[in-house]
């Protein structure tokens, strides 16, 4: 599987005309165009580059790559989609579409926002080239809007208004966004490394407690160590994971009980 590399790419940076009609388009359709009949669908196309960019990162993914990929030339494939850009485009909007999407029915409103967290993680962990994808102009496609309308949900009946809805899930977002990317850094160094973290803490935490001056840094060295010792390794995503998500409930939960108690918010 690809590493992550920083951001490499960014949403939404090809035609927006073209991209909304193939974001819209039916199901399983063809190009629209006169000559000899084509043998792929546009969904073909899509599900060829998302398998490269899964398998070996986005760097990877060229047209010419996805076109070898099908068994075409690669000048045929740009009349299936314009370019790279609106190829991403559609890769995004399948990806957001296609992911399990919990149950939220019934659930307290801390487990809801919990279980739409899980799902952004989980995606990310399938398909961890997409955090290297700036989606600050989203792709305004059917599985964008089918994931923005599910997570939102969450959020409702809480007393929150349209705009603060927004904001807290944009919120989440970002720290699970953040979370993923140290988790898929972390797993890319252990792949790239014949050493685990856990076999090189055991080799550098008694090394540095010796070489550490512990007066000149107390509390460095007994935090360090404290926490060293409780993950067996400099950094553990999964703990990393519980608690932020934690913190992040706290204090969306803050506002959400003012909005309860009706005071306003400084």
């Amino acid at each position: 599987m690809g590493s992550v590399p920083p951001t490499t790419a960014r949403s939404s940076a090809g035609d927006p005309v073209r991209t909304l009609e193939l974001l819209w388009r039916e199901p399983g359709a063809r190009p629209s165009q006169r000559g000899p009949r084509q043998g792929l669908t546009v969904d073909e196309v899509v599900a060829a580059a998302i398998a490269i960019a899964d398998e070996e990162g986005l760097d990877a993914l060229t047209m010419r790559r996805v076109a070898q990929a099908l068994g075409v030339g690669a000048m045929s494939l740009y009349t299936y989609v314009p370019g790279k850009a609106e190829l991403l485009d559609l890769m995004l909007d399948t990806v957001f579409g296609r992911m399990p999407r919990s149950d939220l029915s019934g659930l307290p409103w801390r487990e809801r926002l919990r279980a739409v967290a899980r799902d952004n993680r989980e995606m990310y962990e399938r398909h961890p080239w997409v955090l290297a994808v700036s989606t600050s102009r989203p792709p305004l496609g059917p599985g964008m809007l089918a994931k923005y309308e599910h997570e939102l949900k969450a959020f409702e009946g809480l007393g929150l208004d349209d705009i603060e809805m927004d904001d807290a899930l944009t919120y989440l977002m970002g720290f699970v966004h953040s979370s993923a990317h140290s988790a898929a850094d972390a797993r890319a160094s252990q792949r790239e490394d014949s050493m685990t973290d856990e076999q090189w803490w055991a080799i550098s935490g008694p090394l540095l407690a010796r070489v550490i001056d512990q007066e000149k840094y107390p509390t460095a060295s007994r935090v360090g160590a404290a926490a060293g010792a409780a993950h067996n390794s400099p950094y553990n995503p999964d703990h990393a994971y519980d608690f932020g998500l934690q913190r992040v409930l706290d204090g969306l939960g803050v506002l959400i009980d003012q909005r309860a108690s009706g005071t306003a918010g400084g």
